[in-house]
């Protein structure tokens, strides 16, 4: 990876923004291109040993890249963090397109590692097109150790907008327990009655714990 560099110590025109600015954002690395958006570093953490943490976390994928590991690194300010998972997620909604199919319920749970271990209900959504390719995921809503509330305009909005054929719900339970709960099937009978109006199928509801998951379509709970 190599060492840590000073950036007193770069020739001005070959700075990552000098560079950016004379030569154009191809032409920075990815550790320069995490040096401009991290902008500068701190007593005892300058912005090249900031920036060299937060690459190895990249490596271990983007959901490894959590507001928890990017303030537990030195240096880093929730401001900070903020900035590196909004240029992620920038990227996730308008640059990257991952054109393969989800068709199974584990091309499904593949995509909600990130909220298995939260200590809060997250609602999400998956919105995917008529060959049930990903156009984007979004948490809805966030809520309490156990419960969280979502109304179907809040969840059907963005679907709306995406032109979605089908969606996918998901939360998480914290207890440990995927079994739904009276609220998670009422709730998932208020949006299967909204898909039917809207005319955007709700493939299923999952719930997910850190080593378990329950699915209403393999219950045979949607229709």
């Amino acid at each position: 990876m190599g060492r840590v560099r000073k950036m007193q110590r770069i020739p001005a025109e070959d700075r990552p923004r000098e560079k950016l600015a004379s030569k154009g954002v191809p032409a920075l690395s990815d550790f320069e291109l995490l040096e401009v958006v991290i902008g500068s570093g701190t007593v005892g953490a300058d912005v090249s040993f900031i920036a060299r943490k937060i690459q190895k976390l990249l490596l271990k994928g983007t959901q490894a890249v959590t507001l928890e590991a990017l303030t537990a690194i030195k240096g880093v300010s929730v401001a900070t963090a903020g900035k590196i998972l909004a240029s992620l997620e920038l990227s996730r909604r308008h640059l990257v397109r991952d054109n393969t199919p989800l068709l199974s319920q584990a091309d499904i749970l593949g995509r909600l590692g990130d909220i298995r271990t939260k200590q809060q209900e997250y609602f999400v959504c998956i919105s995917l097109d008529g060959g049930q390719r990903l156009i984007a995921q979004r948490t809805v809503t966030i809520g309490t150790l156990d419960s969280v509330i979502a109304h179907p305009r809040e969840v059907f909005a963005d679907a709306i907008v995406d032109r979605a054929a089908s969606i996918v719900i998901a939360h998480n339970h914290p207890s440990g327990d995927p079994k739904p709960t009276q609220k998670d099937i009422t709730l998932t009978q208020h949006l299967a009655a909204a898909s039917q109006l809207l005319g955007i199928m709700l493939r299923d509801h999952i719930i997910v714990t850190k080593n378990n998951y329950f699915s209403f379509t393999q219950h045979h709970l949607l229709n």
